[in-house]
């Protein structure tokens, strides 16, 4: 397997992904990703016909964001149409796996330049408009095994590790604090551009999400967003969601329902791509690499409790690229919900102080299908600001999957 180099990364900013109040909720999501290409084309010099192939992440695949808006994109970008695209759903893994499936093209020796990346318009193409929940409404499936709802999960999570909601917030307050000085020093200005509308006139160009100011005491007044949800009967014989969760872990006597809208990842808009290429493409056109891609990783996990899998994606990413935990420079472990990076930190043996620096989307917020791109052009930033060599990339996925990879600065 020959060498894989990043060359760039970009994002938009996250608008609040709330239809009609967020900066980004009127805009087109294909136009959100084709703006996207666009800047990464013009900050690169990339000749746009040269791309092999563009991998887009996306989650809900449905209305505005159906009919492979990879490829649909491509044509609103005014891209040649030599230039294909393909659109993959690994729920929230799907812009980091967006990413790797490109590298791996490159790494085969069968592309020499490729894109990856994703987008989600969550203001407009809400969470579960493609009508389709885990499961696909396969009433075999549900019999079988019940996926309950994430929160659900987090929850339970929380209540095997002992997580308390002060830890969930405290850790959900220092991902505001580190997001706030962070967008204050200009640590996001290398991948940021600015989003306009169609006529040109600018939308947004910082992330809209964060809540600077936020304190213990108004996260401790925050309700528990699950505990209701927990209480709500869905199983075949009336069983409450969470009944359906302990019944694969008995040993837990009930739910402690401590993830609240404070401490678990925001609704956002947003897209972000990454230009990954050979290294004999990399010479021959004078281009300067900023990273390579050292290992990719998945692994799958038990379904139900379903966020605990990037600590073994990552051991086996680990593995690959023969290193260990403590190698790692850098984590980006997404905070779908505050348990998920505490658990995984605790699972790997690493400090906190390691983890998501500039703060997560907790603070940032989590555009589905394009946050593992984001976190990858999140963490090339961060390395070569701090000047470190290495950073692991990690995000949970729906189901009971995860997804990892390794970067390494050049």
């Amino acid at each position: 397997m020959r060498d894989v180099f990043i060359v760039d990364a970009v994002r938009t900013p996250r608008g609040r992904g709330k239809a009609g109040k967020g900066a980004l909720s009127g805009v087109h999501p294909q136009e959100l990703l084709a703006q996207t290409l666009n800047r990464l084309a013009e900050k690169t010099g990339i000749r746009k016909q040269d791309v092999e192939d563009v991998v887009v992440g996306c989650v809900t695949q449905a209305g505005e964001q159906g009919a492979c808006i990879a490829r649909t994109a491509i044509l609103a970008a005014g891209w040649p149409d030599v230039v294909t695209g393909v659109t993959v759903n690994r729920f929230c893994g799907s812009g980091a796996q967006a990413v790797n499936f490109a590298a791996m093209g490159v790494m085969s020796g069968q592309q020499e330049v490729a894109i990856g990346g994703g987008v989600e318009s969550m203001s407009r193409v809400p969470m579960g408009s493609d009508g389709a929940p885990l499961d696909g409404n396969n009433l075999a499936l549900r019999k079988k095994l019940a996926m309950v709802p994430q929160g659900i999960s987090a929850d339970l999570i929380a209540t095997i590790e002992g997580f308390s909601r002060e830890d969930v917030d405290r850790f959900a307050l220092e991902s505001q604090r580190k997001a706030e000085r962070a967008a204050g020093e200009g640590r996001f200005a290398k991948s940021l551009f600015t989003v306009v509308d169609l006529d040109g006139k600018p939308l947004l160009d910082r992330d809209e999400h964060p809540r600077a100011g936020a304190t213990m005491e108004a996260l401790a007044k925050l309700e528990p967003a699950f505990g209701s949800l927990g209480s709500t009967p869905m199983g075949p014989a009336g069983e409450t969601v969470d009944a359906l969760a302990l019944a694969r872990y008995p040993q837990v006597a009930s739910i402690r329902h401590v993830h609240t809208a404070g401490n678990s990842s925001g609704i956002v808009d947003g897209a972000a791509v990454v230009l990954l290429a050979s290294g004999d493409y990399v010479k021959a056109h004078g281009l300067a690499p900023r990273a390579r891609i050292r290992a990719t990783a998945t692994v799958g996990a038990e379904p139900v409790i379903m966020l605990t899998a990037p600590a073994p994606a990552s051991e086996r990413a680990l593995k690959k690229a023969g290193m260990q935990a403590r190698d790692v420079d850098l984590w980006e472990i997404n905070e779908a919900f505050a348990a998920v990076p505490l658990q995984t930190a605790r699972k790997l043996d690493i400090d906190l102080d390691r983890v998501n620096v500039n703060g997560g989307a907790i603070a940032l917020g989590h555009p589905l299908g394009a946050t593992g791109a984001c976190l990858i052009g999140t963490a090339l930033d961060e390395l070569e600001r701090a000047g470190k060599a290495t950073a692991l990339i990690t995000l949970c996925i729906g189901g009971g999957m995860g997804v990892a990879t390794i970067l390494e600065r050049v």
